[in-house]
């Protein structure tokens, strides 16, 4: 075994710092002096390590493998026994259903009930909206020779959008459920309390006129009165929300803000139209 002297073992720990300095400069300057000779040390390098990288990697894309084998097996038994719990609720809703049918077939036997023909009904185009007398309503594309009148019905495919206030030869007006000047009559259905929703040109139409001691319940259904007789009794409208104010609103079933196409059913029913939708009579001329 070789031992350095004091004196040159400190000279040795002075010099290596510098020479190590030296190396890596010198190796930069190389690689800068000859980048294709740093290159292939790069790809020479790389190809020594890529089978090692690959080897290594295998195990652990198994274990990753296996892992997330795993976790989609517990998913897959979870979503078995959701599955499960869904199918048995559906097989009591099923009986129930089946049980409600029998007993609605044998009283409309003992009545000698006759069911109501289907309203007729016409598809639409909503081709602009606002404009005219009202602050929330949508102006429909109709052809010529159509049978639109005013106060049918609007839905879309969710529930009640509207009522028809305008009709012109090739175009007809729906007055929004959210406007101003909408008043609709409604029920409550968990009550069976009859209301108002009143429109106030926000998105949530406000209830209103309930009888006293039955208050509207958060999230309570809510469909159409045959009031007045501008409306059918049971059309779907929407759900009682209340507002952080402490108001009664209705948060609507029909997509009023991204409203395409309606359907126009015709009830039958003249009922009550807003003024602004009755022809108003001819002033009388002076004599």
């Amino acid at each position: 075994m070789i031992r350095l002297s004091i004196p040159l073992r400190q000279a040795l720990s002075r010099l290596s710092l510098p020479l190590l300095v030296a190396a890596a400069f010198g190796v930069m300057l190389l690689g800068k002096a000859d980048t294709v000779i740093a290159e292939r040390a790069r790809t020479a390098l790389a190809d020594l390590l890529a089978p090692i990288w690959s080897v290594v990697q295998r195990p652990v894309d198994a274990v990753r493998g296996a892992v997330q084998e795993a976790d989609r097996l517990l998913h897959l038994r979870e979503e078995n026994t959701r599955l499960r719990e869904e199918n048995a609720l559906l097989r009591r809703w099923q009986a129930a259903a089946l049980t409600l049918e029998g007993e609605n077939g044998l009283l409309r036997r003992q009545l000698a009930f006759l069911p109501e023909g289907a309203p007729s009904y016409r598809t639409a185009r909503v081709v602009a909206d606002g404009g005219g007398t009202y602050a929330r309503a949508v102006l429909l594309a109709i052809g010529p020779g159509h049978m639109i009148r005013k106060g049918q019905i609007a839905l879309d495919e969710r529930g009640f959008a509207g009522r028809v206030t305008e009709v012109g030869t090739r175009s007809a007006r729906v007055l929004l459920a959210t406007d101003m000047n909408s008043r609709v009559p409604v029920t409550l259905e968990g009550s069976r309390a009859r209301a108002l929703m009143a429109g106030g040109n926000t998105a949530r139409p406000r209830l209103q006129h309930w009888p006293e001691g039955l208050m509207p319940q958060e999230g309570e259904r809510v469909v159409t009165s045959a009031e007045t007789g501008a409306f059918p009794a049971g059309i779907p409208v929407g759900v009682v929300r209340w507002s952080q104010g402490g108001a009664p609103e209705i948060e609507l079933y029909a997509q009023l803000d991204r409203l395409d196409m309606v359907r126009l059913f015709d009830y039958g029913l003249g009922g009550i139209l807003p003024p602004e939708a009755v022809a108003r009579p001819e002033p009388k001329g002076r004599r």
